[in-house]
């Protein structure tokens, strides 16, 4: 089984290169791999002490935030190193302050993990959720290092639990405790003898408390809202906006404000929303004062605001999953104290199952079921209220895993 994982991940790594050309995407996270190595002989020496934080991609790195920030203020005098495999994760925080030095991820081969390693000599590894690669961990192990993974969210069908995912299984087993987001991963775990495992939740619940705590004030949105009603469109997809672009022309009350913020912010899909509305539209590239204050529509073409923004939100809607490209962040805006919508396709997601349970958000499949729930939460306050409450009370509630993670490791 090792030769076919060593084989498949060299021919990935000659197909990652045969595709860059084509996909810009895949061409950044080619070429930045090419540079890693370059990047850390010039940034690590001998004599440094390291800690390795590794994320998948944007969301993981979300995900440890708070665990990281903790282990920068205790490890004054280590070198942090952050890795991303994905280009999403890394082309955003590429300057992020809780890393000395940031990088892609080399691909999996043993010949760049014994590499990695012998430049790094990590003190402690940190992985975030699933992101798991076998010749890095195997290496890791047999070096003796510490490593922990955190947030780990696992599933039955996924390769570690079938009889072909023996590398993959095997991987699990250089960490020295995994932390896990829920039982059913605690008892996966147990299911193939990993028994250094505790059920500690999730960190983004931590991470997304947290915002509670920072100033979320941004001028121009006060003035966009001023004292009316606002629902806020979160990372939304062109089946999200058709849902929107339908209430809005037909439906909407012409005293509610709505902010729309697309996953996908390119010039032309930005156009051809905005030219789909019927009511006044204002972008954030062009916040003329005059049309904030009359425009009926806030469309954000720009990224990195939208944690603050959800503060000025009565009702949010988070796209991702009336489509089938996945949802995005729901506690982000069920912090705040709003009700939430999001589309049907969330099976993946047990937040949103959870906070659907506990009555602060609502599923929709078609745009009758929308306009009904957008509509009754619009005119009906004391639902917008109670809904609210819900998800800021499960989101509470939630938090804690930072501490159990923080504790065992006698920080």
């Amino acid at each position: 089984m090792g030769i076919i994982y060593n084989i498949g991940i060299k021919a990935t790594q000659l197909a990652l290169k045969c595709a860059g050309p084509f996909n810009e995407k895949i061409n950044l996270g080619v070429k930045g791999r090419a540079e890693t190595f370059k990047i850390l002989e010039k940034t690590i020496e001998k004599k440094d002490q390291t800690l390795w934080f590794h994320c998948a991609s944007l969301g993981e790195y979300e995900q440890g935030l708070p665990v990281f920030k903790a282990l920068r203020t205790h490890y004054k005098t280590h070198k942090i190193v952050l890795s991303f495999f994905s280009p999403s994760g890394y082309e955003i925080q590429k300057n992020s302050p809780i890393a000395d030095v940031v990088v892609y991820l080399p691909i999996d081969t043993k010949k760049n993990a014994k590499r990695f390693l012998n430049i790094l000599n990590p003190e402690l590894t940190i992985f975030v959720k699933y992101d798991i690669w076998p010749n890095f961990l195997n290496e890791l192990k047999s070096r003796k290092l510490r490593a922990i993974l955190i947030s780990a969210s696992l599933r039955e069908n996924q390769s570690y639990f079938k009889w072909y995912g023996k590398q993959l299984k095997d991987a699990l087993f250089a960490f020295e405790h995994i932390f896990t987001q829920n039982e059913v991963s605690k008892t996966l775990l147990i299911s193939i003898n990993y028994h250094q495992a505790t059920v500690s939740g999730d960190t983004r619940f931590d991470r997304v408390f947290s915002q509670l705590e920072l100033d979320n004030n941004l001028d121009f949105i006060e003035r966009f809202k001023a004292d009316k009603i606002c629902v806020v469109a979160g990372s939304t997809w062109p089946e999200d906006d058709s849902l929107f672009i339908d209430f809005i022309n037909n439906k909407a009350p012409n005293d509610v404000k709505f902010i729309i913020a697309p996953h996908n912010i390119k010039s032309d899909q930005i156009q051809n929303l905005q030219e789909k509305l019927k009511k006044e539209v204002v972008l954030f590239s062009n916040k003329d004062e005059k049309v904030l204050k009359n425009a009926s529509i806030f469309i954000l073409d720009t990224i990195g605001i939208l944690s603050k923004v959800y503060s000025y939100a009565d009702i949010a809607y988070v796209g991702g999953a009336y489509g089938h490209t996945g949802l995005h962040n729901t506690l982000e805006p069920a912090v705040f104290g709003i009700p939430i919508i999001i589309g049907s396709h969330h099976d993946k997601f047990p937040e949103a199952k959870a906070m659907i349970n506990h009555g602060g958000m609502f599923s929709i499949s078609n745009q009758n079921e929308f306009n009904h729930i957008l509509s009754d939460l619009i005119s009906n306050q004391e639902n917008r209220v109670r809904f609210g409450n819900k998800n800021f009370e499960f989101i509470k509630k939630s938090k804690g895993a930072v501490v159990q993670i923080l504790d065992y490791l006698r920080i």
